[in-house]
Formats: C-alpha cells, structure tokens, sequence
C-alpha cells in the first residue's frame, strides 16, 4: 500500500515512460455527451430567435424561464447524486437525465406556440440536465486510476465541447434548409438526443472499473461520515465557492467586448464558439498537465487566466483583446471544469461520489449566480469599469485565499490501512 504526503491511501506512481489508455468506458461517455450536447445546443442556439421573435415573448419573460429553470438545475444535482448512490444505480439514473433531456425536444416540437407547454419542456431540459451530471461524472471517475483522473475528465470534456460546437452549426444548417422552420430544429434535435441515450444504454458499463489491471482491491472501508464533515472535501467546496462568487459569467464579459469596441450585436452569438474552442483544444492536455504537476496548481492558474482576461478589459479595448480574453476565458475552462471534479473526486468514497460531486457541482453553480448577480447590480449602481475594477479584485482576493484553503497534497479517501 502507498501512502501520500498526508498519511491516506493514494495511487501507486506509475512507472517511467509508461502511459495509461483512456478508459473505454470514458470514451462511450464522452461520445454520448457529444451526441447530447450537439441535440442540447442546437435548441440553445434558436430558442431566443423562436421565443422572442417567433412567438413574441418579452425579454423579460424569457429571461425569467431561462434564469429560474438554470438555478432550479444546479439544485436537481443533489437529486441526481443522492438517486445514483442508492445502490450503485449510476447509469441507470444518468440515462433517466438523457432521456428526459431529448424527450423535452419533442415537448417543444408539440407544444406549438402554447407558453406552458414551451415552459414544460424547458423545465424537463434542466431537470434531465441537473439529474444526469453528478452521475455521469461519477462514472468517470470511477472508470479509471485515480493518478489519470485529469486526463479522462479532459477527454470527456473535450469531446463535449466538440458537440457544443457543432450544435449551433447543425441548428442553423437546418433553418437555411428549411426556410426558418424551428419544428425541424426540434425533430432533428430530439433525434441526436435519443441517438445519445441508446450509446449510454450499449457501450457504457453499469459499473466501470479500472482501465488497467493492478493489485487486489482493498477491504471496503466502514461507513463514513457525511461528505461536508470530510475535511478535505470541504476544503475543496470552499475553495471553488469561493473563486465561483467571484467569475462574472461569460455574457457580461462578451458585453463588455461588444460595448467597448462598438461591435454589431449579430456577433454576440460568435464569441462562445471562440472559446469553446481553445477549450476543445487545451481541455486534453491540460487535464494531462493537472496529473503530472498537481490538480490543486492547475485549478489556481485556471483562475489566473480568468483575472488575465478581466485585465485585459480593464486595459484599453482593442481588437486583439477580443482574442486575448477568448483565449483566456478557453484557458480557464480548459482548467478548471474537469480538473476540479478530478481533485474532489479521490477524496470521495466510491459509495458516495455521485452525492459528493453533486454537493461540489451545486456549491459553485449557486455560488456563480451570485456573482453574476452581484456584478450586474455592481454595473447598474456604479458603472462598467467600477464594477469590472470591484471584480477583478474580488477575484485577486479569492485566489490568495483559496491557495491557502485546497489542500497542498493529493486528496484520497480517509480509511484505515496497514502498511506491511
């Protein structure tokens, strides 16, 4: 048995020159995220058009559905997380998520121009979107080593960023095909979503294991305390709540570059893509660096990169600083998404991953809605630059205090073990 800088149980160091396989069972996942993500985001990419435009709702009104159904997902999470431990049911209830998520597609296809059944089906999205996210990423976790954890993370979240990208493209493909007929969006769309739940029902295992063969398992540990009376874990959720109620959100920063350089508002819908590609491009290597020189390290910089890109704004506005903050805002993502849930998830017994990353996953969507919120009112009361300066101080300020809350050595479950 080895033992890390902290006394727990952690992995065997991996021989020189010897390198690891993405686990299968990662790669079915991912590809199901990808399907998903593409049926997902072709409805994202049209559903203000259709909404605002189309049936003449207020922007008021879609702002209150889109608002209310995202901070209803970020607490389904804990649903989801608690349902996949029972038991051991992490599939079973991911592919209940996928479902429901497609089915909404054709909810929207039905519902014509009814409000409330276009609300219906927007609400079965984010609760098919919050149910499936703490078991799927459970799933991962427990599919390969635990030294490798960044890199499966960055392959998933590569290819499901691959799908986010190629969403908007199918969505508007099929309105020029089709003159502007947003029921075909919304067939097309529920046919990539139910194409993901049947890959999650052939190719992903129930129960994955380890990618590679190693020593004899453990005894199982005895039962352990709930996950926030876990002092690593909780650093962990502290930590990333933290430097959440200090990230602005993606929208105001693409505002920002669109009200300093006076841009045409067309071009508001382009600026994702930017960096959802340096995403797709670093989230593999960066997850592979997260492994070899610390998760705790490359979480930090991931965050440095965000305070880079509210520096920028911070600086006068030019052209380039359109590329340099989407490249920065790429670089934070690329660093964070997948590498937090690869620091947490060792310090969680298997039993308990899909409730403790749930916990993780809703700390720090509650905790970045109210700092989107914030920074709004900061904007209305004081002004752009005022509350950009308030943010990106608020952010300098977490930074200094979360390298001194996460935990310096590799998180590993706490249990009892001879060292013979």
């Amino acid at each position: 048995m080895y033992l890390a800088a902290n006394g727990r149980p952690d992995a065997p160091p991996r021989p020189p020159g010897v390198r690891r396989r993405v686990p299968a069972a990662v790669l079915a996942l991912g590809t199901v995220s990808l399907v998903t993500d593409i049926s997902s985001e072709m409805v994202t990419a049209v559903l203000p058009l259709y909404l605002v435009l189309g049936l003449g709702l207020t922007p008021l009104q879609f702002g209150f559905l889109d608002g209310m159904f995202n901070g209803a997902t970020a607490l389904v999470r804990l649903l989801g997380g608690r349902l996949a431990d029972r038991g051991g049911h992490h599939k079973r209830v991911a592919g209940a998520g996928y479902l429901l998520s497609a089915l909404s597609r054709l909810g929207l296809l039905l519902a014509g121009g009814a409000t409330a059944g276009i609300a219906a089906a927007l609400a079965a999205d984010r609760l098919g979107k919050g149910v499936r996210t703490a078991p799927r990423d459970a799933l991962i976790s427990l599919s390969g080593p635990p030294e490798s954890l960044g890199r499966s993370f960055g392959v998933h979240r590569a290819m499901d960023t691959t799908g986010a990208l190629l969403g908007p493209l199918a969505a508007f493909a099929v309105l020029w095909a089709t003159a502007d007929a947003y029921d075909a969006v919304f067939a097309v769309s529920f046919s990539f979503g139910l194409l993901g739940v049947l890959l999650l029902v052939a190719y992903v295992p129930a129960a994955p294991g380890p990618a590679a063969p190693g020593p004899a398992p453990a005894p199982a540990p005895p039962p352990r305390r709930p996950v926030l009376r876990d002092p690593v874990f909780r650093r962990v959720l502290y930590a990333s709540a933290l430097l959440g109620a200090t990230t602005i959100g993606d929208a105001f920063l693409y505002l920002l570059l669109l009200r300093e350089l006076d841009l045409p508002p067309a071009l508001f819908t382009l600026l994702p893509l930017g960096a959802a590609a340096v995403y797709l491009l670093l989230a593999v290597p960066a997850g592979r660096l997260a492994d070899r020189t610390g998760r705790r390290t490359a979480f930090l910089l991931g965050h440095c990169a965000l305070l880079g890109a509210y520096a920028l704004l911070l600086a006068p506005v030019r052209v380039p600083t359109v590329v340099g903050v989407l490249a920065l805002l790429g670089i934070f993502y690329a660093a964070t998404d997948g590498v937090l849930m690869a620091l947490a998830a060792p310090a969680l017994p298997a039993a308990g991953r899909a409730g403790g990353l749930a916990v993780l996953q809703t700390g720090q969507a509650l905790a970045r809605l109210l700092g989107a919120a914030g920074f709004g009112a900061a904007w209305t009361l004081w002004g752009q630059r005022p509350a950009l300066w308030a943010a990106a101080l608020a952010l300098a300020g977490a930074l200094a205090a979360a390298s001194r809350i996460l935990p310096a050595a590799p998180a590993a479950p706490a249990a009892p073990q001879e060292v013979p």
